[in-house]
């Protein structure tokens, strides 16, 4: 392993370091300015931005505040076609994507309403395929747009956290979002990033873990004001052999507003860089990556997220635009070292924070023997015994793992004994085969049965040729469970034999407390109809068709989950 002392880093030219006081910022091309406007008729004010630490991926592009309304009308940021619409259950919601003849894409989700040709498509759609959440590609001549065209309103649908408009640029040949910033769709910004804490970490273990256990220390820092930023305490962070470090630090926008992300993080040691992140564009297939990024054990533990400035092995996220020995420093004599964080917001307003390490020692430290089975982050692994099978595929690890795996009795209200899959402090980046096998489930259950978690509810899966099999992404508790109760309705404005001539829709909650909700049919006179969901609100409504006939009518709706257990509500209106 090379050591940090008189190494020469060769870094492209376009992510060079830059000084605390120059305003420009790390970029790897141009992007063309004044080409998109705002999607909205209103000042752009941002509640969340590209890059924002999310509690499962990177967030891929901005959010606009929509003044707390639903409806506000939304306009193409510019010429082009109409090339996807999609209503989805969660996620981005109703939303809109349209392709730029200048090799970009914009995306706009979280739309309430669309306007009457793309409405036109979707109910179409959605009638065809007897089914709310759809996906559509449209035809290159389908619908073209020009530049400030009404596109439909701004809403509150998906998984929203309230109204507000979710905007993207893409490349539109790889689909990476990129920093909507960099367009000039900028956000008034003449605060610095904050700078909350700084995290040690040691790494001297010889075959590389970062986990749990992994030894981490947290210093305070304060702020010296115009940016600067100090360690809380004066003397200097002792370090011994490998380590690794890490920044808590947020973007703001104005004074109290929202904790944002920040666009760059570099750090240097005595002048010499270490690691450099940059949130210019993002890829969706490594998104999850996040959870080898931010310290994830002390994430879920504290909610405080740290942001390494060294890499997991196994994390294929592509934001480290420069990277020595995957960040992890080793420093070579026994004296004190300056180090720098240097953090800037895509405006270039820029913070610093200026501290001390103290190397008193070389030696290696000891390292701490192993409590289960080492598993290599780069190949894949079958764990099986009497009464589970783990199959761990090769990219599903971030680092090596020291994997613990235990079998406990059977908790109350499971079929089978419970099974410690290493702990819930490790995240994977993608899916393994757990299964599990009954030890006294009657065969009637076997088509309810699935897998759960202590802490998480229900994992999933299905009864196979005498074991309980479940794809899943998370380590933890795990036993075999049955679902065995049906979803619930409440009708919020109908009843058997009531009048609706004055309403618009029928309303209704349901829920289910287990498996989930899987299906939901509405039926009036035996004839499906769209039944619209927000499943946030665990709302379900069905708008009426004014070609509906006057008189009286049956309505039925079915809701299944995912365990196919079903409810079935049925009454009687007047129209």
């Amino acid at each position: 392993m090379k050591k940090l002392g008189l190494f020469m880093l060769a870094v492209v030219s376009s992510y060079s370091s830059l000084q605390a006081q120059n305003k420009d910022i790390i970029k790897s091309r141009s992007y063309p300015q004044g080409y998109f406007r705002n999607p909205l008729n209103i000042a752009m004010d941002a509640s969340g931005t590209f890059g924002e630490l999310r509690s499962t991926h990177f967030h891929a592009g901005d959010d606009y505040r929509t003044q707390q309304k639903i409806g506000l009308p939304l306009f193409a940021a510019a010429e082009g076609v109409v090339s996807r619409v999609r209503v989805q259950i969660g996620g981005g919601g109703n939303a809109v994507y349209i392709d730029h003849p200048n090799g970009y894409s914009t995306v706009y989700l979280h739309m309430d309403t669309f306007n009457d040709a793309l409405t036109s498509i979707v109910r179409a759609e959605q009638y065809k395929q007897q089914r709310f959440d759809v996906d559509i590609t449209l035809q290159t001549t389908q619908v073209k747009v020009s530049k400030g065209q009404y596109i439909g309103n701004a809403g509150n649908t998906g998984a929203s956290g309230g109204p507000h408009l979710h905007f993207e640029i893409r490349d539109s040949k790889t689909q990476h979002p990129l920093n909507p910033q960099l367009f000039g769709l900028r956000f008034a910004d003449k605060f610095n990033p904050t700078i909350n804490s700084l995290m040690v970490y040691g790494l001297d273990d010889q075959a590389y873990m970062f986990n749990e256990f992994t030894a981490r220390k947290s210093y305070g820092v304060k702020s010296v004001g115009n940016g600067k930023y100090s360690l809380s305490q004066s003397a200097a962070i002792p370090v011994l052999g490998k380590f690794g470090l890490g920044i808590n630090t947020i973007d703001r926008h104005r004074a109290g507003g929202f904790q944002n992300g920040v666009y760059s993080i570099e750090l240097f040691v005595d002048g010499q860089l270490i690691s450099t992140v940059v949130f210019e564009e993002l890829d969706f297939n490594t998104s999850r990556g996040i959870h080898s990024y931010i310290d994830y054990p002390h994430w879920k533990k504290t909610k405080a997220k740290i942001q390494k400035s060294f890499k997991d092995p196994g994390n294929p996220i592509e934001i480290f635009k420069a990277l020595h020995n995957q960040g992890i420093v080793e420093l070579t004599e026994n004296k004190i070292y300056n180090a720098k964080y240097v953090v800037k917001d895509v405006a270039g307003n820029c913070s610093e924070l200026d501290f001390k390490l103290n190397n008193t020692v070389t030696k290696t430290a000891n390292t701490q023997p192993l409590k289960g089975k080492l598993l290599a982050y780069n190949t894949s692994h079958t764990i099986t015994t009497e009464h589970a099978q783990i199959e761990i595929p090769t990219g599903v690890l971030y680092s090596n793992l020291d994997f613990v795996y235990e079998e406990l009795p059977q908790p109350r209200n499971g079929f089978s004994t419970l099974h410690k899959v290493h702990n819930n402090l490790t995240p994977l980046f993608s899916t393994y085969k757990l299964a599990i096998k009954p030890t006294n489930l009657p065969s009637y259950l076997e088509s309810k049965a699935l897998i759960a978690s202590t802490d998480g509810g229900a994992e999933g899966g299905k009864f196979e040729a005498g074991w309980v099999t479940v794809n899943t992404r998370n380590f933890g508790d795990f036993y075999v469970a049955v679902d065995t109760i049906a979803p619930t309705i409440t009708a919020r404005n109908l009843t058997n034999g009531k009048n609706v001539a004055t309403q618009s829709k029928i309303d209704f909650t349901i829920a289910d407390n287990f498996s989930g909700i899987q299906s939901f049919n509405g039926y009036i006179d035996n004839k499906w109809v769209l039944m619209e969901y927000d499943s946030k609100n665990r709302h379900l409504w069905h708008r009426f068709d004014p070609s509906l006939a006057k008189g009286e009518h049956i309505f039925k709706l079915i809701v299944k989950d995912w365990k196919d257990n079903e409810r079935v509500y049925q009454a009687k209106f007047v129209r």
